[in-house]
């Protein structure tokens, strides 16, 4: 029956959901942390677990396709339709409960999202403002001229006597 078929599959898409929340929970504490080096490898499992998203995504739709033919209702049918037009109480009650999960994890997948992508601004902030005050006028005291003035300094060689 194509309905346990796309129950099945909306499982592994749920499964995949917390995959995807436990990633993005372990990046933002790698940001919070203040470990910069592993963030790197952090996002690219996120993209990983994206990725496998996609392709489950994929085969959903198929298998909502497949459902809705069965059923006589539209095949691009959303899983709130699907649980509307459930011909028995148990499915309508199965999908409900999938698409219950799935709108939990997406919000709170969207959160963790929203703080990270902060984290990692208030990072790249704090890294632009330690490099201009490293190479910027306030960082940089130059150089004193014979009659004491100050001058920006040159990023060439100085030559120094050391024989006088």
């Amino acid at each position: 029956m194509a309905a346990s078929e796309l129950s099945a599959q909306l499982w592994r898409e749920r499964e995949l959901l917390e995959l995807l929340l436990f990633k993005l929970e372990e990046e933002q504490l790698l940001l919070t942390a203040g470990k910069s080096r592993w963030i790197s490898h952090a996002t690219r499992e996120v993209e990983q677990v994206m990725e496998r998203m996609r392709a489950v995504g994929l085969a959903r739709t198929v298998e909502v396709a497949s459902l809705a033919d069965e059923w006589g209702i539209s095949p691009d049918s959303s899983l709130r339709e699907l649980a509307a037009a459930a011909p028995d109480g148990i499915w309508s009650d199965i999908f409900a409960s999938h698409l219950i999960a799935m709108t939990e994890l997406t919000a709170q997948i969207a959160e963790v999202r929203d703080t990270n992508e902060r984290l990692l601004r208030d990072a790249a902030r704090s890294t632009q403002e330690t490099l201009s005050g490293l190479s910027g006028a306030a960082g940089d005291p130059g150089i004193y001229g014979a009659s004491g003035e100050s001058r920006p300094g040159t990023s060439g060689a100085r030559l120094f006597d050391t024989e006088a």
